[in-house]
């Protein structure tokens, strides 16, 4: 049954972190043709809106992976003085502390959707709806709290993939 979430996770993350490279790719595009753009006195009209949106994108499209991964800073100061069972409990709440962050980043973020939709908000210049951006920001949210809650249910599992719990070379 773990197996089969787990699947289904990896690939909902691998969705989230394509979708996070696209936007990086935006991203890049509307820096470079805004720059060339301002050489010859022609900058792109609503760059500024674009680089911000398209960063929504990237830093929260990319937030599942980096936790899959197990890409975040991790302290491991008092790890090697911890007995094992401390360090796969801290890991255990630890994942589950990030999973509920994001769930109400993401259910902060829902509201201000709902908001935006009622006030029809748009960016300053291209007057993109907000509220689009903010789905997707709640969406990828959802998505890497799901994912640290399959991570902390991992870690319960006998001989579940707690980094704490294995040996390191010195």
């Amino acid at each position: 049954m773990i197996a089969h979430l787990r699947i289904w996770a990896d690939r909902l993350i691998g969705l989230s972190a394509n979708l996070g490279a696209l936007g990086l790719i935006v991203e890049v595009g509307v820096i470079l043709v805004d720059v060339i753009g301002r050489s010859f006195g022609v900058p792109l009209y609503g760059s500024q809106d674009l680089i911000s949106m398209s960063m929504v994108v990237l830093v929260f499209g990319a937030m599942a992976l980096c936790d899959r991964q197990r890409g975040h800073i991790a302290v491991d100061l008092f790890e090697p003085r911890f007995p094992a069972a401390l360090n796969r409990t801290i890991d255990i709440l630890a994942a589950l502390l990030g999973a509920i962050v994001f769930a109400f980043i993401a259910y902060a973020i829902i509201d201000s959707a709902k908001l935006s939709v009622m006030l029809n908000l748009s960016t300053n210049l291209l007057r993109l709806p907000k509220a689009w951006f903010q789905w997707g920001l709640a969406g990828f949210s959802i998505i890497t709290a799901l994912g640290m809650t399959l991570r902390a249910v991992e870690f319960c599992l006998p001989g579940g993939d707690s980094p704490s719990t294995k040996e390191t070379a010195p």
